[in-house]
């Protein structure tokens, strides 16, 4: 058996063997919080004001982390901050979703009013339109059930 003149860091082989070992080991602990989150998940939706407060508690701890790291870097003070910040939420598209809200944003593309600047009769009339509409569905739905029942009795299925 010959053995090897170099060890695995005099090749560069290091990193690559732990990474290697690690992938597993990383999968592992992702299939764990995955199926952890939903445990809890599970239990907690039956129980929404303790949801809302381990929610919450969750997100402030989360921000407080966020502001105090990069408290570390004297570049993200000011408006480097405003800047980075923006640039990063226009790259991701949270930028108008956060701050305006998908529902706005289709009720320009529709000219609808926002529903506080509608009148009481505009939305009364909203509504019976819904209802009207709801109503010619059901009558749409009976008018193919008899014709589905009919088409049934005449190929001799029921």
């Amino acid at each position: 058996m010959v053995q090897s003149q170099f060890t695995l860091s005099e090749l560069g082989l290091n990193s690559m063997v732990s990474l290697c070992y690690s992938m597993p080991m990383i999968h592992k602990v992702v299939q764990f919080f995955d199926k952890l989150e939903d445990k809890i998940r599970i239990r907690l939706s039956h129980k929404p004001i303790l949801y809302s407060i381990i929610g919450g508690i969750g997100i402030v701890l989360f921000w407080k982390g966020v502001w105090e790291t990069a408290e570390y870097f004297p570049i993200l003070h000011g408006p480097a901050s405003v800047v980075l910040g923006t640039v990063i939420l226009l790259m991701t598209g949270l930028m108008v979703s956060f701050f305006i809200g998908d529902s706005i944003i289709i009720s320009g593309f529709k000219k609808e009013k926002k529903l506080a600047d509608k009148t009481e009769s505009e939305v009364a009339m909203e509504s019976n339109r819904i209802d009207d509409i709801e109503h010619e569905l059901e009558e749409i739905k009976d008018e193919l059930d008899d014709i589905q029942k009919h088409t049934h009795k005449s190929r001799g299925i029921l």
